[in-house]
């Protein structure tokens, strides 16, 4: 997957780092890139969820000590097959200790900035455990902590990051270490200004990586994952899925908006802001290839592909305020901003308001988005309806909006289902309708079969 002359990042996912043999197969694709010098790394499959599990008040003192086990129980699996090292075993054993102190610390106190240090520690084994599996096999690699560069503001569970103090810091830190090794460094996690661990949102090791490559002006950033790179849709909901060779920057985070997992949605940011390829392959079976994002594509058809993101919250707002009145609006949306809250699709009448709220980069202890407090404070002006058990599906591709006929096509399909919202018109790359989740999987599946099928 190499580019000439550039500087690559690569990511691994969980599934890609889960053990010993995995983070073997994923060592080999480093090393057949002399490319890649920057490696971000997530926690090994499996982990990140115990310690969420761990940061839970409902979670009693033996679930606590149980999962603790569970946790060591990984990483030492993966030591033992290394051949227990003692530089790395004595990093790990402070890991799992640092644990059973975090562990303890949340009881006395439900602070977030202790949950967002929980967090990271899955992060912090692999990431050691990857550079000395690098080592094992000839190569010069290192473990990087990126708090030292990834700085965020404090908003712990979904912070944001400082685009230039990320790129000075990496400039000062990072870059200097890049000519005699591989640098083997955590996704998912930063630091504030003040020095206390941050997270970025689930699934934010793909951002990591891109911010990392946007700092070093990387060529390219790899997403390694379990998946052979992006295809028109899941192949799990329809066998004749095929797989997508090169997608556009629009066509993308569209896709990885609405639902496509192989890519979080943040990830495309940096690299349109640098225009930095992105390439997905699957660690499993690299020589299958993948799918390259770029700037430019040579095809762009007007059914790219077909995307579902499930578990959608709908909210529906009422108000004889809205009718022929100003302000609503900028206030309903000023307290969901309030309560960093990302408004996904909206639709409109007289008196009422129809939103979809974005979980996607939620919160990383998982805290549902709807506090009490927000319901409160919109029951204040208008009368708030919720409804969950939602699917979002999303048709994607280019000149949506100008093509006569994508209507039809879709709405034929759509005839012996329930929608609940229908949304076109403000991108020319998607064409999006909230379905009953039970419905999904028929729906995607005869979707896919008019538009790319027949």
């Amino acid at each position: 997957m190499s580019i000439a002359n550039g500087l690559t990042v690569a990511k691994f996912g969980g599934t890609s780092v889960a053990d010993y043999d995995a983070m073997h197969r994923c060592a080999d694709i480093i090393i057949n890139n002399p490319a890649t010098k920057v490696v971000v790394v997530s926690a090994s499959s499996g982990v990140t969820n115990k310690l969420v599990a761990l940061t839970q008040a409902t979670t009693t003192s033996e679930q606590s000590k149980l999962l603790i086990k569970q946790i060591a129980s990984i990483q030492y699996q993966i030591l033992d097959r290394l051949g227990h090292p003692s530089e790395v075993a004595a990093k790990i054993d402070a890991v799992i200790s640092h644990i059973s102190v975090l562990a303890e610390r949340l009881v006395l106190s439900r602070s977030k900035a202790v949950m967002d240090e929980m967090l990271s520690q899955g992060e912090m084994c692999s990431s050691v455990f990857f550079a000395a599996v690098l080592r094992e096999k000839g190569a010069a690699a290192a473990a990087f902590d990126v708090r030292q560069v990834m700085r965020t503001d404090s908003h712990h569970g979904r912070a944001e990051p400082q685009i230039e103090s990320i790129a000075q810091l990496a400039e000062e830190h990072l870059a200097p270490l890049l000519s005699s090794q591989v640098i083997v460094t955590q996704g998912f996690i930063g630091a504030d200004e003040e020095g206390a661990t941050t997270t970025l949102g689930r699934g934010g090791s793909d951002y990591s990586a891109a911010l990392l490559a946007e700092a070093l002006r990387a060529t390219a950033v790899e997403i390694w994952t379990d998946v052979a790179g992006i295809y028109t849709t899941d192949p799990r909901l329809a066998p004749n899925a095929k797989p997508i060779a090169e997608i556009s920057f629009n066509e993308a985070a569209e896709m990885a908006t609405f639902g496509a997992k192989v890519l979080h949605p943040a990830t495309i940011l940096p690299a349109v802001r640098q225009k930095i390829q992105v390439f997905v392959g699957s660690s499993w079976t690299p020589e299958q290839g993948g799918t390259w994002i770029r700037h430019q594509v040579s095809d762009e058809p007007v059914y790219r592909a077909v995307a579902v993101r499930r578990d959608q919250t709908l909210l529906n707002l009422h108000s004889l305020q809205m009718l022929h009145a100003q302000g609503f609006l900028a206030q309903t949306f000023a307290t969901l901003a309030k309560h960093k809250i990302s408004v996904d699709l909206i639709t409109t009448s007289e008196v009422n308001v129809a939103l979809t709220l974005d979980k996607t980069g939620s919160d990383s202890s998982g805290h549902g988005l709807l506090s009490e407090s927000l319901l409160q404070e919109l029951s204040q002006h208008c009368r708030v309806r919720v409804e969950d058990g939602l699917a979002l599906v999303a048709v994607i591709g280019n000149r949506i909006a100008s093509t006569a006929g994508v209507c039809r096509r879709v709405f034929e399909v759509l005839e012996p289902h329930n929608v609940r919202m229908i949304c076109q018109g403000a991108s020319p790359h998607n064409l999006c309708v909230l379905v009953e989740e039970a419905q999904a999987a028929d729906v995607i599946r005869a979707l896919h079969e008019n538009l790319f099928e027949s």
